[in-house]
């Protein structure tokens, strides 16, 4: 990329997060993402370079390791003209959502990250102007605590992320919860995995989004901005799944289209196209957690038929839900096994301020990132003990929190060869590339806030959700349980 010949009309507003924004190439597929910073707090450059270096090692030297280097794009810094980074704020700003704009983009330091634009990449040198479609799925956690530090049976039962959306609708963040649970997407069982997909699509929140050619076409741009006409998704999506087919419009024709959309994803998420240097950790095993969630609708619709086996075939164990999970399940311990540790490493930091020798942000290097793999759990009351933890929670958190990415772009069979994952619908082929994205290390400092919303969430639930549920569905959710018939002499 030529900076000395930087034009901000070639590059247009793509989002932003709490830390930074990004913008996106008109013709290319690159995005500039650059820090934000609240008014009259600026960052010098030095501190904005040193963060953005941080950001990038941590993607090259520990994400890459725990999901794979065709997965993870960590991007390059690069320097701009300062004139060209403040005329492009300028250009931008009308567009950015108000509920962002408490944060100014830098333009002081001219520093930023170079990434390729996830949703328009593609993986293969095919036609210039080859149209892509663009999935990005936020999934969330996929597991149920396992950590006997658990202090609230019922988070034992029932996800975090089930738990939340009645707090968030009792917030006004959302008008009304969404059936989408996360145990059913990292079940690896298709019907659930289809069921969740279909719950994301019905309600998508800031949970999936869809882009055709770089443009969002369904999903929240933010909080308040949904686009959720499922007949215009499929108007949309039409010619990628029935290119030359004189499908008749309406519901049916929408539903079928839908479900080619939601095979296709399945396909891709169980895909296995890369492997890791982590990909054989084995953090805890699987069975070791409840499989799936008493507040599921899925698992809610079996018992009403009755059928109280709920299947949970297992993820291929290359494929990035697979990836993802064992990272998340770094969080061996639950926040409320966590924060005393927390509260353990800041002690040592109130009595030893001027010590250095911590890495609790960075350098993002090999050491560590071996640390990271010690799954003790014997504490010996050391701070390198309470401080490996907090880590590997800080990882757990971050791969919680991340998107996945799912480019599609429709080839033909002579275009299709054996060295391209490629994914096959009734009457389309599509060669695909699986990304993650999002994956800035969550700070240090947000535990105390993880500790007092994970209490806010479970008392809401149980309270406001749990007290007014008929107290026999629970017992219809034993997993596994023989069915015996007792009788009684009368």
């Amino acid at each position: 990329m030529d900076v000395e010949k930087m034009d901000e009309n070639e590059w247009k507003y793509h989002g932003e997060g709490n830390q930074s924004l990004v913008v996106s190439h008109c013709q290319r597929c690159v995005v500039l993402r650059f820090l934000k910073s609240p008014p009259n707090q600026n960052k010098t450059p030095e501190e904005i370079l040193h963060h953005l270096q941080n950001i990038v090692d941590f993607g090259k030297h520990v994400m890459k390791q725990f999901f794979g280097e065709n997965y993870v794009h960590h991007g390059e810094i690069i320097q701009l003209p300062l004139d060209f980074v403040r005329q492009l704020c300028l250009k931008i700003q009308p567009e950015r959502p108000e509920c962002r704009c408490d944060k100014d983009m830098d333009t002081l330091s001219g520093y930023a990250m170079c990434l390729p634009n996830l949703t328009r990449l593609q993986p293969f040198r095919l036609a210039e102007h080859r149209p892509i479609l663009c999935i990005e799925i936020k999934p969330k956690c996929g597991f149920i605590p396992f950590s006997s530090h658990v202090s609230q049976e019922i988070k034992h039962k029932v996800c975090r992320y089930c738990m939340h959306q009645h707090l968030k609708v009792a917030n006004g963040k959302w008008k009304r919860p969404s059936k989408y649970c996360p145990l059913d997407l990292f079940s690896g069982n298709k019907q659930r995995m289809h069921f969740a997909l279909k719950s994301l699509l019905q309600e998508a929140q800031n949970n999936l989004k869809i882009f055709k050619n770089g443009e969002l076409i369904y999903g929240c741009k933010d909080d308040q901005d949904c686009v959720s006409d499922w007949n215009e998704l499929a108007r949309h999506l039409k010619p990628f799944f029935f290119p030359s087919n004189g499908l008749v419009s309406g519901p049916h024709c929408t539903r079928t289209i839908v479900k080619e959309l939601i095979h296709v994803i399945t396909m891709a998420l169980l895909s296995s196209t890369d492997t890791c240097r982590a990909g054989d950790m084995k953090t805890v095993p699987i069975s070791q957690g409840r499989s799936y969630c008493e507040a599921s609708a899925f698992n809610k619709e079996l018992v009403r038929n009755g059928k109280h086996k709920l299947e949970s075939s297992g993820l291929p164990r290359g494929c990035l839900l697979y990836k993802t999970l064992q990272a998340q399940m770094l969080d061996m311990l639950d926040i409320e096994g966590l924060y005393p540790l927390y509260s353990r490493v800041e002690q040592y930091l109130d009595e030893f301020p001027e010590e250095s020798t911590l890495q609790i942000d960075g350098p993002y290097n090999e050491v560590f990132y071996e640390k990271l793999l010690d799954l003790s759990l014997e504490d010996d009351g050391t701070v390198a003990f309470a401080l490996t933890k907090v880590q590997q929670y800080r990882i757990a958190m971050t791969a919680k929190d991340c998107s996945i990415m799912i480019a599609l772009s429709p080839c033909l069979q002579d275009e299709c060869s054996e060295q391209r994952p490629v994914v096959l619908t009734s009457k389309s082929r599509f060669i695909f590339s699986v990304s993650v994205l999002d994956l800035d290390l969550k700070p240090y400092e947000s535990i105390p806030h993880q500790y007092k919303l994970d209490g806010e969430i479970v008392n809401y639930y149980l309270k406001n959700v749990q007290a007014k549920e008929d107290p026999v569905m629970s017992n219809l959710f034993k997993e596994n349980e023989d069915c015996t018939l007792v009788l009684h002499k009368v």
